[in-house]
């Protein structure tokens, strides 16, 4: 594999994180899904699971590739641009999250 496509891994890691953890939030959970009804616990805790894991996976995929100093840096601004993507994707189009449900059915 070519090294910039380790490079893609961290900022995927990244968002994804940030997606799972927006949706484990009840809140964003009804408005991506369109329904009034909450996540169960179960859902929101492997919401939140997924999303820890994604994001360590993305510091450890920064740290991996670049100098521990340089790699935080690079980390904590994949970490921005991601929570920054995903709230003007929820201001704007919620819907398109649903994506990222899809092997979720409550």
């Amino acid at each position: 594999m070519h090294e910039w496509m380790h490079w893609l891994l961290a900022p995927f890691l990244a968002h994804a994180g940030m997606v799972w953890l927006a949706l484990a939030m009840p809140t964003h959970w009804q408005q991506v899904r369109q329904t009034p009804t909450e996540p169960s616990t179960w859902i929101t805790l492997g919401l939140r699971f997924l999303a820890v894991l994604a994001l360590s996976l993305s510091l450890l995929t920064c740290l991996w590739l670049d100098h521990p100093s340089m790699a935080v840096l690079v980390w904590v601004m994949w970490l921005s641009v991601a929570a920054v993507v995903v709230t003007l994707g929820l201001a704007w189009r919620p819907q398109v999250w649903r994506l990222w449900l899809g092997w979720l059915k409550g």
